[in-house]
Order: C-alpha cells, then structure tokens, then sequence
C-alpha cells in the first residue's frame, strides 16, 4: 500500500472522531430554565449568547480532573451544587457571579457588552424571574 493511502486510511478514523466530537457539541436551540436562585429562575437563551461569544468554551469550562465529564455536554447543575458538594469547590450561584452580583461570568461580560453599546441585562430582576420558577 502506497504512503499517501495508508495515510489516508489510518488518519479517517481520527478526522471523524474529532470532527463528531466537535458537531456533537452543539447549544441547545430551545431556552432552558435555570433553577435554585432565591430570586427567582432564569430563563437563558444560548441563541444570543454563541451570537456575541461566538463558542461555548467562553463560558463553559473544560471538565476537571477531580470530576471528570460524563457526556460531551453537561448542565452545569450536574456539578455546580448549592452548596458544592466535593471535589467540586464552586457552588451554583457561585458559578455565574459573586454573591453581590458584581462581577463573575455572567455580570462581567453583560457590563462589559453595555461599555461597548450593547444592550445586556444587569439588574437582578432582568434575569432572574419568580414566574419562571
């Protein structure tokens, strides 16, 4: 067998599996509702936020050493917990931004977006609902 076939052949098998990887990674097309804040749930769109981030690896993390992913794609209630539960060190809220709301994932990019003319969300009541509970 010539090099460039045998090339070929052995390097499909890893050209599908990381593009599979890579598709199997996809934004959920629906909003879903995140629930456990004592001010209410927020309803959150990825629509929007892939938009303006442009991957997900902006606000979600890789998986950690101490807690391993289970699938390609995890909630992060599956290891974000009020309160943290070990090897986890992060709660839920804490997660998305500190207890105050001054800065974290979330708050930080939303007034970074209004510095910049866009529209985002900073008051608490913006997001987090009691009717979406």
């Amino acid at each position: 067998m010539k090099a460039p076939n045998l090339l070929i052949l052995l390097g499909s098998p890893i050209l599908l599996m990381l593009c599979g990887s890579a598709l199997a990674q996809t934004a959920p097309t629906s909003p879903i509702l995140l629930k456990g804040a004592p001010m209410g749930a927020v309803k959150f769109d990825h629509t929007p936020h892939v938009k303006v981030a442009g991957k997900c690896e902006i606000c979600h993390h890789v998986s950690k050493p101490e807690k391993p992913l289970k699938a390609p794609q995890q909630a992060c209630t599956d290891c974000h917990t009020n309160p943290a539960t070990p090897p986890v060190t992060t709660k839920l809220q804490a997660a998305f931004h500190n207890p105050t709301a001054t800065a974290g994932l979330c708050i930080g990019c939303h007034k970074t977006q209004n510095s910049q003319g866009r529209a985002a969300p900073v008051k608490c009541a913006d997001c987090h609902k009691k009717i979406n509970a």
